[in-house]
């Protein structure tokens, strides 16, 4: 398989705190990486470092690599064109007060597209892609503040492809979403993988059993176990991964 990243001996720490520490793995190409473990585990700091948002974090200290595609994301890669192809969606959708059309097309103008027939195509594949284009294809020119919650993260997540990403970052992106909701954007996930490389990090570790490829669990800044999901979830080989799956804590 392909890695899409590389991470050798990662630690972070913001000041004199320690969120992460000799963090050692691989993430492939079109796969689905589901990221658990309890609060403060380093969970958010190890998704913020790969498209450099952890650079936002002024008291934050980054040591180590990261590659991607085999390219330092610090020192190969300007932050610009990192995140162009790391899009990232966030807990609670972060949609912008205008409608669901320019939501969309915002970052492809941003990238020079400006001809209305390509951005008019972008827009409809996008929002099939993250299965929100029946529900709304009547309305694109409404407020997306107008959306149900649901709407506003299947858009948010129509928004980061738009970008034509490589990879996306999910941040806890069903935390404030009902079942049916959810279920919608596992059900996109799955899709977009053939396509993308996804890396979620979730607190319901059902949700990561039922959609990951491979999950990656992390643990007082440490990453504990990185397996293929049936054996994180069956036969794990640390006693604190199976504690933790099978609800013993956190």
């Amino acid at each position: 398989m392909n890695k899409k990243f590389t991470i050798r001996d990662l630690n972070i720490r913001y000041d004199h705190q320690v969120a992460l520490s000799d963090c050692n793995m691989d993430v492939f190409a079109n796969e689905i990486l589901g990221v658990i473990g309890p609060s403060n585990s380093g969970k958010t700091s190890f998704l913020r470092t790969l498209n450099r948002m952890i650079d936002l974090n002024n008291q934050a200290v980054v040591e180590g690599e990261v590659l991607m595609d085999g390219k330092d994301v610090f020192i190969d890669l300007s932050v610009e064109d990192l995140r162009k192809r790391v899009g990232m969606v966030f807990a609670s959708p972060i949609c912008l007060p205008m409608s669901i059309y320019e939501n969309i097309v915002y970052g492809p103008r941003r990238h020079g597209r400006r001809k209305k027939d390509e951005l008019d195509s972008l827009v409809e594949e996008s929002l099939k892609a993250s299965f929100l284009w029946d529900e709304v294809k009547n309305r694109l020119h409404t407020s997306a503040l107008r959306l149900s919650g649901g709407q506003q993260q299947r858009l948010c997540i129509a928004r980061s492809l738009a970008n034509d990403p490589e990879v996306i970052l999910f941040d806890e992106p069903c935390s404030g979403l009902d079942p049916i909701s959810t279920a919608k954007v596992e059900e996109a996930l799955v899709e977009l993988k053939q396509k993308y490389t996804i890396i979620f990090v979730t607190n319901n570790v059902k949700q990561a059993a039922r959609i990951s490829d491979r999950v990656a669990f992390f643990l007082m800044s440490q990453l504990i176990e990185l397996d293929q999901t049936q054996t994180i979830f069956t036969s794990p080989n640390d006693k604190r991964t199976e504690d933790y799956v099978s609800g013993r804590f956190g």
